[in-house]
């Protein structure tokens, strides 16, 4: 289970939540698989290093580990289906603004050594509460 910040542990006038969602297409992906087994093993171990210093360098903002996404299901009001979409994972990080936010993306080993296409931040709102 992905590890959350407690709200009350942070204040709210200091840092906003930042949900991050990693997207990867199936050419990537295909790309990915089509290499040399050797070279895209060494990638791999390339990766993992520079992902856990990504995680190192910005652990003091990450407020829930996230975790890689599997298979999906849509539900809609004619039932449950099978589709395909391109998540991949998901982090949620703190920052003071959505802008310090994004940064800490840049040039992120999802999409600088694996086949990642890109990342999407997004600020989680406080749900509204009946006045």
């Amino acid at each position: 289970m992905p590890r959350l910040v407690e709200p009350s542990s942070v204040q709210e006038h200091d840092v906003k939540t930042f949900l991050a969602v990693y997207y990867g297409s199936a050419a990537s992906l295909n790309a990915w698989k089509a290499m040399p087994d050797a070279e895209r093993k060494q990638k791999e171990q390339t990766g993992i290093a520079a992902w856990m210093k990504w995680v190192n360098d910005n652990k003091a903002a990450i407020a829930g580990d996230g975790a890689p996404l599997g298979k999906t299901k849509r539900v809609d009001k004619t039932g449950v289906s099978d589709m395909r979409n391109e998540l991949t994972a998901f982090t949620v990080v703190q920052a003071a603004s959505h802008e310090e936010a994004a940064n800490m993306f840049k040039n992120h080993p999802h999409f600088t050594v694996f086949p990642g296409d890109h990342i999407e931040i997004m600020e989680c709102l406080p749900i509204p509460q009946p006045q």
